[in-house]
């Protein structure tokens, strides 16, 4: 479908027959704006998007094609949803007119060094100083102007949203933030691996890669910045038996004279205009089923075991806000449209 008030921007889809890249198609079906031109997957390309999703059997979708295939005059914006390491590679080549929104780690890290002691080689380094990080709520300005946008990861979202405001404000000491935070089975990909198998998750919670996570950087990267200063946190990531949904449990300390209720009204206020971002009544907690299948973010704070404490909850789910809802709202910036656009989306429930 598409806004009759001006041509409807052409869509490419690079990765499109996994997790994030279905994500997309079902977000990106019902926009008002674009056109779905390219579904680009190599190892199942020749198929329609169907044989891998029947759930868009009924949508007349584009079948799945090598980029080989694509004509890329005809794209405007392209989504490239593959494996970190693969998309530097793949954007280089890209014509210089195509607007690249990017789900994979590439181009995250600003600094090419720690990029490459996290991820090895980076393979596009001419690139990197193009790209805005693509948080949304941090970047709108620079989004709206970008050519590269490098969306977050899914940890890194869940886990900077309650805590840019805390420390923008100096609510919260910079020092000993721990980050306990649960993930779905979704946010390891498609491919088949055996840690993540049926038998392997179900009925089980895995602690994996606990302060040596990737993703890590990227958040250290976000909080820095907000801070003026250096942050390091302790990060402790773990897989749930859930398909989709993220959530962390924070633990900070206050900063001297700053309470709980100081924190509280500073997550209100900062975040009181954000369409996609709750901050409930404090005391209260929020949980994955209140945001499966939407953009949304909801934060909840309690107090600590003292007065100089605070838990800080958020919950989002990771395919969506996490991924590709967010990129989606990272198009709707770039377009100049309504941040919900496409995104107006109520929790599934039950």
């Amino acid at each position: 479908m598409s806004d009759t008030s001006f041509p409807p921007v052409n869509i490419a889809i690079i990765g499109a027959s996994g997790y994030t890249g279905a994500e997309l198609i079902r977000l990106l079906y019902n926009h008002p704006s674009v056109v779905i031109r390219y579904l680009i997957a190599e190892t199942s390309a020749g198929q329609p998007v169907s044989a891998i999703y029947p759930h868009f059997a009924p949508f007349g979708l584009p079948d799945l094609v090598y980029a080989t295939e694509v004509t890329w005059s005809d794209v405007d914006i392209a989504f490239c949803c593959m494996p970190h390491g693969l998309s530097q590679a793949i954007v280089a080549k890209l014509p210089e007119h195509i607007k690249v929104i990017d789900l994979s780690a590439d181009f995250r890290i600003e600094d090419i060094a720690t990029y490459e002691q996290w991820y090895g080689t980076h393979h596009a380094p001419q690139l990197q100083p193009k790209a805005v990080y693509g948080l949304s709520e941090l970047n709108r300005k620079e989004i709206a102007d970008a050519t590269l946008i490098a969306c977050p990861g899914c940890y890194p979202t869940c886990s900077t949203l309650p805590l840019i405001p805390l420390l923008h404000d100096q609510i919260i000491s910079p020092a000993s933030i721990i980050i306990d935070a649960k993930s779905g089975i979704s946010g390891a990909g498609r491919s088949v691996k055996q840690p993540n198998l049926f038998c392997e998750v179900e009925s089980n919670v895995r602690p994996y890669s606990v302060n040596s996570h990737r993703h890590m950087p990227e958040i250290e990267q976000t909080l820095s910045r907000v801070a003026r200063l250096p942050i390091e946190v302790q990060f402790a990531p773990q897989v749930v038996p859930l398909s989709r949904g993220m959530l962390t449990m924070i633990y900070v300390t206050l900063q001297p004279g700053k309470t709980l209720e100081d924190a509280h009204h500073c997550l209100n206020t900062h975040y009181d205009d954000e369409y996609f971002i709750t901050v409930l009544p404090q005391g209260q907690l929020p949980s994955t089923r209140e945001v499966m299948g939407t953009n949304r973010c909801h934060i909840g704070i309690t107090a600590g075991r003292n007065a100089h404490t605070a838990v800080v909850v958020s919950v989002i789910d990771n395919l969506v806000k996490g991924a590709s809802g967010q990129a989606v709202q990272n198009l709707n910036i770039l377009l100049g449209l309504p941040e919900y656009t496409a995104l107006d989306l109520i929790a599934v429930f039950p």
